[in-house]
């Protein structure tokens, strides 16, 4: 790729991001805060489901039924599950009785 088309790419974006910062669309601010993931320790799991143990989310993790992630190095790096996930997880054991 050639300086000049690096260039015209560059100068593209630019302007693209220009006409988006221009853009104060309320309805599209809300749009992106609402899609925002929110992340839980396996604590805050608990309190986000009545009922539900810190062992009982380890348990669903060690699974495979709950997604998660490792914040931090290796295996003492926090484990964090997505809230949509949990709640999700819970409705469809309640749909399916």
């Amino acid at each position: 790729m050639t300086t000049n088309r690096k260039n015209e790419l560059i100068a593209q974006l630019v302007s693209i991001l220009s006409e988006l910062i221009e853009t104060n669309d309320s309805e599209q601010v809300a749009e992106v805060s609402s899609s925002a993931v929110e992340m839980l320790t396996i604590k805050e799991c608990t309190e986000a489901v009545k009922g539900l143990s810190e062992h009982t989310v380890r348990k669903l993790i060690a699974q495979g039924k709950l997604p998660y992630l490792r914040a931090g190095d290796g295996q003492r790096g926090k484990m964090l599950v997505n809230k949509a996930d949990l709640l999700d997880y819970f409705s469809r054991q309640t749909a399916d009785k």
